[in-house]
């Protein structure tokens, strides 16, 4: 575990920490506090990365981001969202990856991955395809889809069968193997995926885990699978190599219905300082249809510092973080390790570059492009 000392946890001096100061985690150091949060392409065939993909996340290690992390992998074929997810189920998968995590090493970023499983949000069509449950006939899995307890996400969903004990020790030997893999890409940084409403936020949040085994109930039953999957991973990663967990840290359920909540996360923080997890990068909603969320500038930033502050874990911040003077202001103020940045890479990817004009640093460009720097 990899935790910060108390002082830490309160807002930090300009000389001591700003967006473009380097991190050191354990022996990694992300040259600058900028993440490339993981975003799904829906754009590989058979879970194999591809021209596209190195191209997109090249582009922002091109741009400048200190930490480029790869997109919601699948560690088994039936825990894609949509056929066209990446993946790391295979040892084919391996080389098309490495090429990847290679790229963005040359361009001094540190390079990521996040293991996925989505459970009863897989097999449906791409976002710009519909987003609803696909058949056999459109490709889909339908049989396959898997959750805590058998309840839809929605009604254009396909109904999970519960896994039983033996498949979720399929589950956790999954992870454990595309662990093994990832490091073989040459990948730094992995991240477990237990937020967004995929299988191990089903299994943190009451509204989708309806279970009465030690799998459910209480938060300790409902966190037991995220737990043994990290010890899984544990196994097969470096010690002196990061480990990450995303969560969705508020379900953004009213306080009538049952869900997963910001008081939670802060216990399940605690829960995950008995393994070797060393920043929660934190997100919310995604479990429930019936979500509320207040939209804004920053809106997610909060439950990032609280987090911190209660727990000592480093955090990533992500959600509507759009200007340089906010994205610095999260890191200066102590409410966050690392700003992660998403739609706004997309409109943008040499965002960091433009944020280090505003903000008066000389980040480095590549030799190819510096004759546009002045």
């Amino acid at each position: 575990m990899n935790t910060l000392a108390l002082a830490d946890t309160q807002p930090t001096s300009t000389d001591e920490s700003h967006l473009f100061s380097p991190l050191t985690i354990r022996d990694v150091i992300l040259p600058n506090r900028i993440m490339v949060s993981p975003m799904c392409q829906y754009s590989a065939e058979d879970g194999l990365a591809n021209d596209w993909h190195l191209v997109h996340l090249g582009s922002r290690a091109v741009g400048g981001a200190g930490l480029v992390m790869v997109e919601a992998t699948a560690v088994e074929a039936r825990g894609r969202i949509a056929p066209e997810d990446m993946g790391i189920w295979a040892d084919k998968h391996i080389e098309p990856l490495a090429r990847i995590a290679r790229f963005i090493q040359q361009q001094g970023a540190v390079a990521g991955i996040q293991l996925a499983h989505a459970g009863r949000k897989a097999s449906v069509a791409r976002p710009w395809e519909g987003n609803g449950g696909l058949s056999e006939a459109e490709g889909g899995w339908p049989t396959e889809v898997v959750g805590p307890s058998p309840l839809p996400f929605s009604q254009t969903y396909h109904t999970p069968h519960e896994l039983s004990r033996s498949e979720i020790s399929a589950v956790v030997e999954a992870f454990a193997t595309a662990t093994r893999r990832a490091r073989q890409a040459g990948f730094q940084v992995i991240e477990i995926h237990a937020g967004h409403g995929y299988l191990l936020n089903q299994f943190l949040s009451p509204a989708s885990n309806r279970r009465t085994d030690e799998y459910g109930g209480d938060l300790a039953g409902r966190a037991r699978l995220l737990l043994e999957i990290l010890a899984a991973v544990e196994a097969d990663w470096p010690t002196e190599w990061p480990i990450f967990v995303r969560i969705s840290a508020t379900d953004w359920l009213p306080p009538t219905e049952p869900g997963f909540t910001l008081d939670e996360s802060v216990e399940l923080a605690r829960l995950l300082t008995t393994r070797r997890v060393d920043l929660l990068d934190v997100s919310s909603g995604g479990v429930s249809t019936g979500q509320q969320i207040k939209v804004e500038p920053g809106y997610q930033v909060p439950f990032a510092g609280r987090i911190r502050r209660e727990t000592g874990l480093m955090t990533a911040a992500v959600g509507l973080i759009r200007k340089a003077q906010q994205a610095d202001e999260i890191i200066r103020s102590g409410q966050a390790d690392l700003v992660a940045l998403a739609r706004e890479l997309l409109r943008d990817p040499y965002w960091p570059m433009h944020a280090a004009q505003t903000l008066g640093y000389d980040l480095k460009w590549p030799n190819q492009y510096l004759r546009a720097k002045s």
